[in-house]
């Protein structure tokens, strides 16, 4: 088994406004989802595991502290969030679409909305491990997961 995980995850409270009591539990299920299993490994790092903590910055940007669990720092990533803006629209709209849809459509109608979702999903993920490749290398679930938590942090208002 390999050491390149995070093993914590921590998301700076003070750089996100306040949200509904329904978006800070996905936010938690996220992050869950995410410390269940992961392969994280920045590229320059020899050994983990790793507690990462994220913080938004201007709204447009995306930092990923990085430490070992030892408390030694691995670095801080940086991304933009003004190209997944698209993405993240439409898939909040799928999803949107998809749990309107569970009162009313066919099952047929159901898994046509939910193939479109998985890929958005999958596209979401693909952008973000572009946006990292020359820094972190991610296995693909962890990418999946670290985008629906993006989409959980950028949700950002109370409806």
């Amino acid at each position: 088994m390999t050491d390149h995980y995070i093993a914590e995850l921590h998301i700076d409270e003070d750089s996100l406004p306040v949200t509904s009591i329904e978006m800070q539990h996905e936010r938690r299920v996220a992050v869950f989802d995410l410390l269940e299993e992961n392969e994280f490994r920045p590229l320059e790092s020899e050994r983990g595991p790793y507690v990462l903590t994220l913080k938004m910055q201007d709204g447009r940007r995306l930092l990923f502290e990085v430490e070992r669990t030892n408390g030694s720092p691995r670095g801080t990533y940086t991304i933009s969030l003004v190209p997944f803006r698209r993405v993240i629209k439409d898939y909040f709209m799928i999803c949107e679409s998809y749990h309107n849809a569970i009162r009313t459509a066919t099952s047929a109608q159901i898994e046509a909305i939910d193939m479109g979702r998985r890929g958005l999903h999958n596209e979401g993920s693909r952008m973000l491990s572009d946006a990292l490749r020359n820094q972190v290398e991610l296995g693909f679930n962890t990418s999946r997961r670290l985008f629906t938590l993006i989409c959980a942090l950028h949700r950002r208002t109370i409806r």
